[in-house]
């Protein structure tokens, strides 16, 4: 048993798959920072200076009561929150991996297509004579024994 976890785990899929997920927990990383630190800051100063992550609907007071200056507040006075600002970071953030992700595989297409379009090698010709095809060296056709110039 410990033979075939060996040989499925040397697998090059396997290995393939690691290094992918690795790859992806590190760009979560970047865009998570990206759309916290970089883009919701100016988007908060366009709509008058709201902190989206701060942005809550407060559903039951905890204890001490509210009012609550942010949701971390809320949240160590245990109160029920909708947390809507959170929701729109992972809104924005799922957006920008999607983008990421239909540029790679828009780019990836593309070189399929160059690949599929190169026009192939021909092998054959038709013969004038009798129109059958024949390999493209012939210098006789082999069906009506005709010269090929």
């Amino acid at each position: 048993m410990l033979k075939e976890f060996k040989e499925f785990i040397q697998r090059g899929n396997m290995i393939d798959l690691a290094v992918g997920i690795v790859i992806g927990a590190a760009f979560t990383a970047i865009v998570n920072s990206l759309v916290k630190d970089i883009i919701m800051p100016p988007l908060g100063l366009l709509l008058s200076g709201v902190d989206f992550s701060n942005l809550f609907i407060l559903l039951r007071q905890g204890t001490p009561a509210g009012p609550y200056a942010n949701l971390a507040d809320a949240q160590a006075a245990a109160a029920v929150t909708i947390n809507i600002g959170l929701f729109i970071n992972a809104i924005i953030s799922f957006l920008i991996v999607s983008l990421a992700v239909f540029f790679v595989v828009k780019a990836i297409n593309r070189l399929q297509r160059k690949e599929e379009a190169k026009p192939a090698v021909p092998t054959t010709k038709e013969c004038p004579f009798c129109f059958t095809e024949i390999p493209i060296k012939a210098q006789r056709c082999p069906h009506c024994t005709s010269q090929l110039g």
